[in-house]
């Protein structure tokens, strides 16, 4: 019997996730009902469970996490002073004399705000509110629109300092700054790949990506470099200095994350934005996301205590570091599930269930656990724009006009998911290498 329990307790627990039945209770109430079962059947130890306090209060005092709140204040406050809004309208006019041009602009729009929230959600809703409307209204194609805006606001999954890089890192064991590095030229790479497939679009559909007329773009000379100086570069310079600070080993990323959100209250100041609603709706913004994250850890601590004391991890490990192909056989599996459950479970739900099972294998094969994080960083980023269940989508359609079917948003992401495979399948082999 002591060989079944893994299997039936990572079941279980999917299965309960399925259900609709909040991910922290289930994996706690599975961690519950298990160490009842393996009790009762002499399988399992009660007197781990005494464990629990001391990995509760090392859940609730690690440093490291103590960057979540802060990157998403920083963003939030970004997004709700209008800030990320006054970004867009002055790239768009910057580069919207050209066809494409605004597209272009979102991108690289999604990849700053990206650098600021590091939250796919907040990215996707927030690029989504702004840029559809400003697209549709300047004769933009919407599947080309809603692909745009789907798939620059997932660079928050891959572009630093992202949350998901953080919590990767905490769950590996791997230094945040090791993967920051590591993620900047995958995240670089597919926001090149964007803006040359609009850029070819462009071309070859002009009607599809028209050049902004010219009564949208008519601030020219000092007014657009005043224009430029106060919404482009503070933004920019805040993101800089957060990244350089760490990449330099100057910050910490949590020290870093703090920097981040005092400045980002500062240009809010500036500008005059740093309102009581918007500081309120970002507080409130980032006491939900930070409780959420610490109860999901809490829960995926219980059940991964139950798991290893009924010797799960052990049949995780044998089975991934067995499997035909070595280290390509690991990757390619591990990959397909986590593609999969990417569709219905939130990433913060799979690096807490997943990603501690996955390490010891992979550390078996011999493969880097920091890229190890950026192949799972980049594989989730495709999931949540895979239709019909990718995160980003419903995101998106949450917020796009309700004359538009969900169908036109389906076909817009098409080209990007397709960018996406190449550029995972790129970021496998070279793990694997």
């Amino acid at each position: 019997m002591s060989g079944l329990w893994g299997p039936l307790m990572f079941g279980g627990a999917l299965l309960l996730i399925f259900t609709g039945y909040p991910v922290a209770f289930a994996l706690a109430g599975t961690a519950l009902l298990f160490a009842v079962l393996g009790t009762l059947t002499g399988d399992f130890d009660l007197i781990l469970m005494t464990a629990m306090s001391g990995r509760t209060f090392g859940t609730m005092s690690n440093y490291t996490l103590l960057a979540v709140p802060f990157f998403i204040f920083m963003g939030t406050i970004l997004e709700k002073s209008r800030l990320a809004e006054a970004l867009l309208e002055t790239i768009g006019i910057l580069f919207g004399h050209f066809r494409g041009g605004l597209a272009i602009g979102v991108i690289f729009v999604g990849a700053l705000l990206a650098a600021a929230t590091g939250v796919v959600g907040a990215s996707v809703t927030a690029m989504g509110l702004i840029s559809v409307p400003v697209m549709r209204r300047n004769g933009y194609e919407d599947e080309l629109t809603l692909g745009v805006v789907a798939a620059s606001g997932t660079l928050g999954q891959i572009i630093p300092p992202s949350l998901v890089l953080i919590i990767l890192g905490d769950q590996m064991g791997v230094s945040v700054g090791a993967l920051f590095r590591a993620a900047l030229v995958p995240g670089l790479i597919l926001t090149g790949a964007y803006a040359a497939y609009v850029l070819i679009v462009a071309f070859l559909r002009p009607e599809a990506a028209p050049a902004m007329p010219a009564e949208a773009r008519a601030i020219k000379g000092v007014a657009l470099a005043r224009r430029v100086v106060l919404s482009l570069l503070p933004p920019l310079a805040l993101i800089l200095v957060v990244l350089g600070s760490i990449f330099a080993g100057v910050a910490t990323p949590t020290e870093a994350g703090a920097l981040g959100a005092i400045g980002a209250m500062g240009l809010a100041a500036m500008n005059g934005k740093l309102t009581m609603g918007a500081l309120k709706a970002a507080m409130s913004t980032t006491a939900d996301l930070t409780i959420m994250v610490i109860f999901l850890l809490i829960g995926s601590t219980a059940f991964a205590l139950v798991f290893r004391g009924l010797e799960g991890d052990l049949w995780i490990s044998n089975t991934l570091s067995t499997l035909p192909g070595g280290t390509i056989g690991f990757l390619l599996v591990v990959n397909a599930f986590v593609f999969f459950l990417g569709f219905f479970l939130d990433f913060f739900e799979i690096a807490f269930i997943i990603v501690p099972l996955i390490t010891a294998p992979a550390v078996i094969l011999g493969i880097d656990l920091t890229w190890l994080g950026i192949v799972l960083a980049v594989n989730l980023q495709t999931s949540f724009l895979t239709p019909p269940f990718g995160f980003s989508l419903f995101y998106l359609r949450g917020v796009t006009p309700e004359e538009i079917p969900t169908t036109t948003i389906y076909r817009g992401v098409v080209p990007f998911i397709a960018i996406q495979l190449v550029v995972l399948a790129g970021v496998i082999f070279w793990t694997a290498r």
